[in-house]
C-alpha cells in the first residue's frame, strides 16, 4: 500500500499534494525516486484471512465444527441439484412409466458424490486441507514420481530410463544427447523434473446434468 502524509493512495486515481494535481496514471509511470521526493512511502498491507475457515491470521476455527458445517453444505448442494429433476420421479410414479436411464444415473451419481465428498471432509486432518478440498487450484506442480509413488531418477543418458530404489524424485540426467547425436554434460543435471497434475487435494466433482 502506498501512503502520502499517512493517507493511502490508489493506483489509477488522481491525487493532490502541495496544491498540485497529479493525474490518475502518475503512480504507475513514476519512478521510485520521484515517489520518494514527494514523501510517498510503501507499507505492507494488513494481513488477511479467509473468514470461512479462520478467526484471524493463523487462527483456524474448530475443525470438528467446520467438518459438520461443510458436510451439511454438501447435503444442501445435493438437494439443490436433485430438485430440478424431482418432477421426473413424480411423473414416473403417477403414470407408471420409467425414469429415463440417463436421469436415473445422474441422480444416483449426485448421491454418490455427496457421500464421497462427506467422507473426504471427514478424512482431512487440519483446516488448510479442508479449505483445499473446496477452494484449491485445479492443478498443482510437483516433482515427478513413479507409478507407485516412489521417486524415479533419469539415467546417464536421455535415451533410457531406470527406477531409483532410494525413493528419490525424478531429476534431470547427468548427460544429454545434443542435436548432433553427441553425449554432452547436462547444464541442469540433478534439477527436479516438474509436472503439472490435477490437484489430488480437491473434493470429488459433482456430476454433470444430462443434456
Amino acid at each position: 500500500m502506498l501512503k502520502l502524509n499517512n493517507k493511502p493512495l490508489s493506483y489509477d486515481r488522481a491525487f493532490t499534494h502541495a496544491d498540485i494535481q497529479y493525474p490518475a496514471n502518475w503512480l504507475r509511470l513514476s519512478s521510485l525516486e520521484e515517489r520518494n521526493a514527494l514523501g510517498i512511502t510503501e507499507v505492507a498491507n494488513a494481513p488477511s484471512w479467509d473468514q470461512r475457515f479462520y478467526w484471524g491470521v493463523d487462527n483456524p476455527k474448530d475443525l470438528a465444527g467446520l467438518k459438520t458445517q461443510w458436510s451439511d453444505t454438501q447435503t444442501a448442494i445435493a438437494s439443490a441439484l436433485l430438485a430440478p429433476s424431482d418432477w421426473r420421479v413424480i411423473k414416473a410414479k403417477e403414470t407408471g412409466t420409467n425414469i429415463p436411464s440417463t436421469w436415473k444415473t445422474y441422480r444416483a451419481a449426485i448421491r454418490t458424490a455427496c457421500n464421497t465428498r462427506q467422507t473426504e471432509i471427514n478424512a482431512v486432518s487440519d483446516v488448510p486441507a479442508l479449505k483445499e478440498l473446496f477452494f484449491g487450484a485445479a492443478t498443482i506442480t510437483r516433482q515427478q514420481t513413479d507409478s507407485e509413488g516412489a521417486g524415479v531418477v533419469e539415467p546417464d543418458t536421455i535415451t533410457r530410463q531406470q527406477l531409483d530404489s532410494d525413493g528419490n524424485g525424478v531429476v534431470e540426467p547427468a548427460t544429454i544427447t545434443d542435436s548432433e547425436g553427441a553425449t554432452v554434460t547436462n547444464p541442469v543435471a540433478g534439477d527436479p523434473v516438474m509436472e503439472t497434475v490435477a490437484n489430488p487435494g480437491l473434493a470429488t466433482a459433482w456430476p454433470t446434468e444430462p443434456s
